[in-house]
């Protein structure tokens, strides 16, 4: 299939997300077809010009690209396995948010079937989509790969990471996994100083703060993580423990959730278990990335 600005594309799954996606293809010129399981989603998009599928079955024939924004990976087999012999010959993007090895296993099922999966992880919310910073996560066969890199395109910065499918899947993940837990970490800390009466609004420049200066952090702690090499650069853990467990008193003193302060608590007490005390705070990726059996 020719991977040029009037390739047909198929979307399937129109919340927020997909329905974006739509739009953004739809703008570049694209033939779209939709299908959602609750047929009035694609209303307004029939009206910019999308055409609206009946069945998965023919949501599927109508292209050689079909993008799936869904749930989960359930969502995909409870769909696709409806179609019959239809994704014989189809590239598959699923852009749905599971595990790593769910993606494995649905590439297995999908080339059962006669068709290549690629995964994604779109990793802006969905009013960026299609616009300047927005970029996406793959992985897969690399020469599919390069086949729709220019369609793809279109609804982000492809950002190709190898053949393994689940590659993607890890990285995305990764990324929310920073992303919601800064955003927790922002939450509990307005609880904290909203239990003296302050507003979320007056903390947050501070934290905006606090942020870059973790952001600042990042390149340095990286190199040590990769090197092991966590020798005391003024910020130990017994240093740094200390002042997690200061949190956790702070929290339970105010009457708060403890869960997220005595997870941060528990990664210095077992580091410092392991023999890591005077070493850099760094050093809690050594523990981290021990299994729990380990523990």
């Amino acid at each position: 299939m020719s991977d040029s600005a009037n390739t047909p594309v198929t979307v399937i799954g129109l919340g927020p997300m997909g329905r974006a996606m739509v739009g953004a293809y739809l703008d570049r010129g694209h033939p779209v077809t939709v299908w959602n399981r609750t047929a009035s989603r694609a209303d307004e998009l029939v009206a910019r010009g999308a055409t609206r599928a009946e069945t998965p079955t023919e949501a599927v024939q109508a292209s050689g690209l079909v993008i799936l924004s869904l749930t989960h990976y359930g969502a995909m087999y409870d769909i696709l396995d409806t179609v019959g012999d239809a994704l014989a010959g189809r590239v598959v993007v699923n852009l749905s948010s599971d595990t790593p090895e769910a993606t494995r296993e649905a590439g297995s099922w999908l080339a059962d079937r006669g068709a290549d999966l690629l995964v994604g992880g779109v990793m802006v919310p969905a009013p960026m989509v299609g616009g300047e910073g927005a970029y996406v996560f793959y992985s897969g066969a690399e020469a599919t790969m390069d086949a729709h890199r220019q369609t793809l395109a279109v609804i982000g910065r492809p950002d190709y990471r190898g053949e393994d499918p689940a590659l993607a899947q890890l990285w995305y993940q990764a990324q929310l996994d920073v992303f919601l837990t800064a955003l927790s970490s922002f939450a509990h800390a307005a609880a904290l100083v909203g239990s003296a009466g302050v507003t979320a609004a007056e903390l947050a420049p501070y934290s905006a703060e606090t942020f870059g200066l973790a952001s600042a952090m990042l390149q340095e702690s990286a190199s040590r993580f990769d090197l092991g090499d966590h020798r005391d650069d003024g910020a130990n853990v017994v240093m740094m423990g200390a002042t997690a467990d200061h949190i956790v008193g702070a929290s339970r003193a105010a009457g708060i959730d403890l869960a997220l302060p005595l997870a941060v608590k528990d990664h210095y007490d077992r580091a410092i278990a392991a023999g890591h005390g005077r070493d850099s705070w760094t050093s809690l990726f050594e523990v981290i990335r021990k299994p729990a059996t380990n523990r």
